[in-house]
């Protein structure tokens, strides 16, 4: 046998010893295919349902439950007095506790700030709690004296601040406004109130206040102004010229011509060897022998 032949027997007897089970490149072996399942047998169809206990989490192990007010002592002393506020009206501690969902009625330390706020007013008697506005406004006629006492001091009232006080007090600002009793500024986007104040002069005959009429009210804003050129010329005519400008007050020195320097002024010497006045010039300046001239 040949050298050839005996290598080609060789290579067939290590091809049929190898193991081809771990290797990537061998195809995975033929599943058995199992026989369908009778139509009318669908309890292999059915899954089984997965158990509510495993994907429950305990709400435990991420810290107590939110509350809506937080835990600290001074957050629920902001939301108590805004609540407090936005309702208006006195309140008893343990209703204040339960809408607010605040310890305030059994923690002492809650309840001392709340009391202590220069914001919260305690009545002793009824034992009621309520918000202390700016103002003590709850009525049209109280209003009106507010917005006069305000406007003698030398300012208004803001409307935003007494809608907090009261709040009708929009509705009753806009009456006061059309008896003529108030002035009320309004913003140019929307025309929103802004600032009211006390109309110190009541629309009458005598005392004047009354609205102009439309008539004049449309000829003052109909006419228009002239250009400069027509306006001096309507001048001219009339005889009249316009007022001059008055010339900007410049100081003699101040205006100079561009591109040109001013000379470099010269310095005083202050001479302070006064004994040697008459033998050496002290104005000048001395270079010793030798030394190369600065």
């Amino acid at each position: 046998m040949s050298g050839l032949a005996r290598d080609a027997a060789a290579f067939k007897t290590a091809l049929h010893r190898q193991d081809y089970t771990s290797w990537h490149s061998q195809p995975p072996g033929l599943q058995p295919q199992q026989p369908p399942a009778p139509a009318g047998d669908d309890s292999k169809k059915k899954k089984r349902p997965k158990s509510s206990t495993s994907i429950l989490l305990d709400s435990s192990a991420f810290g107590p439950a939110d509350t809506g007010t937080g835990t600290n002592v001074n957050t629920q002393l902001v939301y108590l007095v805004n609540h407090l506020k936005q309702n208006g009206n006195p309140m008893r501690l343990q209703d204040l506790a339960i809408l607010t969902n605040t310890p305030v009625d059994v923690d002492k330390v809650l309840l001392e700030k709340f009391k202590a706020h220069d914001r919260v007013i305690h009545d002793p008697k009824t034992d009621l709690y309520s918000y202390r506005h700016d103002f003590n406004v709850r009525n049209k006629a109280a209003l009106l004296t507010e917005i006069q006492r305000q406007t003698r001091k030398g300012g208004g009232l803001s409307v935003r601040t007494l809608k907090e006080s009261w709040k009708e007090a929009p509705q009753a600002i806009e009456e006061l406004e059309k008896e003529g009793e108030v002035y009320v500024t309004r913003t140019l986007k929307d025309g929103q109130m802004r600032m009211v104040f006390w109309n110190e002069v009541k629309p009458t005959e005598e005392q004047g206040g009354m609205p102009v009429e439309k008539e004049f009210h449309d000829l003052w804003h109909g006419l228009e102004v002239p250009n400069d050129v027509d306006l001096l010329k309507a001048l001219a005519s009339e005889g009249l010229q316009a007022t001059a400008s008055a010339a900007p007050n410049v100081k003699p020195g101040a205006a100079r011509k561009k591109g040109k320097k001013s000379a470099p002024r010269q310095r005083q010497v202050r001479i302070t060897n006064t004994h040697l006045k008459g033998t050496i010039d002290l104005s000048r300046d001395y270079v010793a022998p030798g030394a190369a001239p600065k």
